[in-house]
């Protein structure tokens, strides 16, 4: 008992160096939220802001730029989606959200994406970053050289994944502001989308199902990313996307201390955004209607596809000049087939009266004549 009761208190002893050991993290959750943005994407106009200049911890949100980068050097040929990555054990020793990876495992990078984005994995964070990078602290480096060339002033990363920090680490930090700057430059890559906009999927032959913890998908009309982040001390935070009728809005939520409340203040401000900034007309229905074509020629498309152009490239073709075809004309219609064939007749009876009144006068003309001359010879 006494070597059991010993043992108790040395543990307690070495609790307090443990924890002083780690770097203090402050909690800078609040409520509603710590910071909020809302820009419209094409332009980076800035519709709303709160505190958007705040340094606040990002956690998985960052998880943004590990995509950027990917993406990145995928465009540049160095890296291929169907590129096999092998598991290493300190990806599958990595804690949180994951996908399980083992060390004796082999994914795709496309299937790591995948993970990255729905699942928010932090397992697949590490192994692709080691895949890249050869360490994770190699793929910080090039996380952090974007982030400049992106002009992300306030940022620094020092994690792969966003989870709180570790012994002798340094949380990242980052700004609402920064991450609308990185979400703006997502948002011109399609492919960055296709991940981001995905609700669920199986991943290890779908013996593993996959769910996106962004919850906006599916509820915001026209929601297609981009990714949620979260923990104790840094709050609930989101950046969010959606398009409508050509127009995109891209918000940004940090350290909110509720997870509802994140995703409302989200949703508020994205259709707020849309009450500025209207659809534009030509997206909205207009495009759909048929287009008058001045002097129509044959013009080849791509693929060998023809289109039709109006004469003068620009040039706007006015009503007057549209080819629609008119319509036949039906059995009882004025001026139709039938109308036609009796005013005709009539003109032609017209004709033949007058013709044959013209005639009997001259009969009678005729015939006085030649009874005078009868006359005369008697």
């Amino acid at each position: 008992m006494k070597r059991c009761a010993l043992c108790i208190l040395l543990v307690l002893m070495m609790v307090p160096v443990v924890w002083a050991a780690r770097a203090p993290v402050k909690s800078l959750a609040q409520d509603p939220y710590a910071s909020a943005l809302l820009i419209e994407a094409d332009s980076g106009k800035v519709l709303f802001e709160a505190n958007a200049d705040a340094k606040l911890y990002p956690a998985s949100v960052l998880k943004l730029m590990d995509l950027y980068v990917i993406l990145q050097r995928i465009g540049q040929g160095t890296l291929k989606l169907d590129e096999m990555v092998q598991v290493t054990t300190e990806a599958a020793k990595t804690g949180g959200s994951q996908v399980y990876l083992d060390p004796k495992e082999q994914f795709s990078v496309e299937d790591l994406l995948y993970a990255l984005m729905v699942q928010s994995a932090n397992d697949a964070a590490v192994a692709l970053a080691t895949h890249i990078a050869g360490s994770k602290d190699g793929f910080v480096v090039l996380m952090n050289q974007k982030a400049q060339e992106l002009g992300m002033k306030n940022t620094k990363f020092h994690s792969v994944h966003g989870l709180p920090p570790s012994e002798g680490q340094e949380p990242d930090v980052t700004t609402a502001r920064d991450l609308a700057i990185l979400c703006r430059a997502l948002a011109k890559q399609p492919e960055a989308l296709k991940y981001t906009s995905t609700r669920s999927k199986g991943f290890r032959e779908d013996k593993f199902m996959m769910h996106n913890h962004n919850k906006l998908l599916g509820q915001l009309a026209g929601c297609d990313g981009f990714k949620t982040g979260y923990y104790q001390a840094a709050g609930f935070s989101i950046a969010v996307t959606a398009q409508r009728g050509g127009v995109r809005m891209i918000a940004v939520v940090m350290g909110s201390k509720d997870r509802k409340v994140r995703d409302a203040k989200a949703t508020e401000l994205i259709n707020k955004g849309f009450t500025i900034v209207p659809p534009k007309p030509e997206l909205m229905g207009a495009a759909a209607l048929p287009k008058p074509v001045a002097a129509a020629q044959s013009k080849p498309g791509a693929g060998g596809v023809t289109f039709a152009t109006s004469a003068g490239d620009g040039a706007s073709a006015s009503p007057a000049a549209e080819t629609t075809p008119p319509e036949p004309p039906t059995k009882n219609a004025v001026g139709g087939s039938w109308g036609n064939f009796f005013i005709g007749l009539g003109v032609g009876f017209i004709l033949f009266l007058a013709l044959f009144g013209a005639a009997v006068v001259m009969m009678k003309r005729r015939t006085g004549t030649v009874r005078s001359r009868y006359r005369r010879r008697d």
